[in-house]
């Protein structure tokens, strides 16, 4: 196995962890602890699409790169590896492309999360759409890790 690819493959794993980590739990909590609700929806809205992209290209560049690193294909690291880089990448799609553009047109029918009852049509619809993309986003957290503390078994 090269040396380079496999480091490379480690960082981007990293930075993939490192990033959804960051954002999930120290940015988001701190901008809603800091403001309001709606001012922080908003501050946190602007910066889902690069988040969701930032995870998209990472996971990416993640199976890219494990493709790069020539082992044993036949091993069960090798192949659990395969199958969580490929579950992150379609679920990463899933969310890019599907869901985060569903809750954006479902958050323009709500005018103020803190002034419209939690019983509307459209918080209850909003509500739903945020928890499958946290419970995915916890998802794709736990394969990083997992990949991360499957990669050294990768060399072998």
């Amino acid at each position: 196995m090269n040396a380079f690819w496999f480091s490379l493959y480690n960082i981007i794993l990293a930075l993939w962890v490192g990033g959804m980590a960051l954002f999930t739990f120290i940015v988001t909590p701190t901008i809603f602890r800091s403001f309001d609700r709606d001012t922080a929806g908003g501050i946190v809205g602007k910066l889902f699409p690069g988040y969701f992209v930032y995870n998209l290209v990472a996971s990416a560049l993640a199976m890219v790169l494990f493709f790069m690193l020539v082992g044993d294909q036949a091993a069960a690291v090798y192949r659990l590896s395969l199958v969580l880089l490929t579950t992150a990448l379609l679920t990463n799609a899933f969310i890019t492309f599907k869901l985060h553009p569903e809750v954006i047109r479902i958050k323009q029918e709500i005018t103020s999360f803190e002034r419209e009852s939690p019983d509307s049509p459209a918080r209850k619809k909003f509500s739903k759409l945020h928890a499958v993309s946290a419970l995915l986003n916890l998802f794709v957290l736990a394969e990083g890790v997992a990949l991360l503390v499957a990669c050294p078994l990768l060399r072998k």
